[in-house]
């Protein structure tokens, strides 16, 4: 009985709907999040901007993505390697790969040094890092 009320393709179209809805929630958000977070404009130029896309939302964000689409790429890019660059220092002070030799052996001078590590112990990671 459903079935004649709401046909097949009504739900189709509902569902297309309701989908093109969200993603046009998310390209705003992403507008204003590149228009908060642009290092190259300046207060008033962002407040111009914020003024435009949220008085006239489609004409606003149309037009920003024209503009200003290929920066906010650049600031997308720039921001995905910073935070590669920040994991892969991550794995590297927790894997203990802190650089040469050299330095291993100043942080093990200063451990024995400080009394944390023994100086048998100091001579047996001293023999790993030379060995």
């Amino acid at each position: 009985m459903i079935a004649f009320i709401y046909p097949l393709l009504s739900i189709f179209w509902s569902i297309f709907i309701f989908f093109g809805f969200i993603i046009w929630i998310w390209v705003l958000v992403m507008v204003f999040t590149d228009i908060f977070r642009s290092p190259d404009m300046g207060g008033v130029h962002k407040a111009l901007w914020f003024i435009f896309v949220l008085f006239l939302p489609i004409l606003g964000a149309f037009f920003y993505l024209i503009v200003r689409g290929g920066k906010m790429q650049e600031h997308s890019v720039r921001a995905a390697q910073a935070r590669d660059e920040a994991f892969k220092q991550y794995v590297r002070d927790a894997a203990g790969a802190d650089g040469s030799p050299a330095d291993q052996l100043a942080k093990l001078a200063d451990l024995a040094q400080r009394g944390v590590i023994t100086q048998n112990e100091f001579e047996q990671q001293k023999a790993k890092i030379l060995g």
